[in-house]
């Protein structure tokens, strides 16, 4: 499993996980794209942008591993904001490649481009 230096492991001041630190014996968290509903609370909001914005400064409009990045936090922007760089995709598969989709995310997430 690749680790993402210098990739944030989560938000600051909270405890939304952004990566995780050790590859799961039994394998990877399978990836599901979530719908993410207009009610969701404030606090998941602003994780949802920090987990863009890393994306964002790490990786920029280029390819990248899935590696130690959580589960969880990609499956909110799957199909979305994040979208899957390679056929065939092995959701469970921690070297799956990921992009993110430029266009999608500044509409959804207009203050991290700013």
């Amino acid at each position: 499993m690749l680790k993402h230096r210098g990739f944030p492991g989560r938000l600051p001041g909270s405890d939304f996980q952004f990566t995780i630190r050790r590859a799961n014996p039994k394998g990877a968290t399978p990836l599901v794209a979530r719908e993410r509903f207009r009610d969701r609370r404030p606090a998941d909001k602003r994780a949802d942008v920090g987990f863009v914005r890393a994306i964002w400064e790490c990786f920029g409009e280029e390819p990248f591993e899935r590696g130690n990045l959580d589960a969880g936090r990609l499956s909110w922007l799957l199909g979305r904001e994040v979208k899957i760089a390679e056929e065939p995709f092995d959701p469970t598969s921690y070297e799956a490649l990921l992009v993110l989709d430029l266009e999608v995310a500044r509409a959804s997430f207009p203050e991290v481009f700013e």
